[in-house]
Parts: C-alpha cells; sequence; structure tokens
C-alpha cells in the first residue's frame, strides 16, 4: 500500500538519495528514460551488485519504482514530478565558500 509521505519526509528522502554521487547519476539517467539494470550499469560503469544496491536505496527512498518487463525489470522514476525537481535542483545557484564544508561533512567533505 502507498500513501502520500508528509513534506519533512520527502525532503529528507530526497536528501538522503542525492548524497551519494553514484544514486545521482542514477537519477540523471533515469530522468531521461526508463531502463535496465544491466543498462544502468553499463552506462554508469559500476558492477550489478553495486549498482543494485542503489537502486534498492532508492526505491526504499519512493524515488524509483521496479517494474516487470518480462524475464526483467525496467526502472523509471516514481513520478514525473521528480524529473522536474532534478531539473530545478541542478540548475539552482548554489553559494559555496572554498574554505568551508558542511556541518555534517564526512571525511571526504560535504559534496
Amino acid at each position: 500500500m502507498l500513501t502520500i509521505a508528509p513534506d519533512v519526509e520527502v525532503l529528507t528522502r530526497f536528501g538522503r538519495a542525492l548524497a551519494d554521487p553514484i544514486r545521482c547519476r542514477l537519477l540523471l539517467a533515469l530522468r531521461k528514460a526508463p531502463a535496465h539494470p544491466s543498462d544502468l550499469a553499463e552506462t554508469l560503469g559500476v558492477s550489478r551488485t553495486r549498482l543494485s544496491n542503489h537502486l534498492a536505496c532508492l526505491r526504499d527512498c519512493g524515488l524509483v519504482v521496479a517494474i516487470p518487463d518480462g524475464r526483467r525489470t525496467r526502472y523509471e522514476l516514481a513520478d514525473d514530478r521528480i524529473a522536474d525537481a532534478l531539473d530545478h535542483l541542478r540548475t539552482a545557484v548554489v553559494a559555496v565558500e572554498t574554505d568551508r564544508t558542511c556541518p555534517d561533512a564526512d571525511t571526504k567533505g560535504c559534496c
């Protein structure tokens, strides 16, 4: 059963999904068109296992859905508005100070 997540939870789920560069690349690839995992793994240059873990995260976040396609599974964005949101985020102007990192930054830095 699907439910509509409250505003803050939606943003939290987006944040979790976008926190990893591979998941960002996955979302951008699916923004262009639905795809099968093998094609996505090849396009992104990652192993099928690693890709599968990231797809599971995106499914858990509610941003992508798995669609049975014969003996295979195709992935696509859960809602067309996610593509619009990604476009808006991609083109947003972000003010970044070169000598600062996010307070929650790990050892590699925030972004």
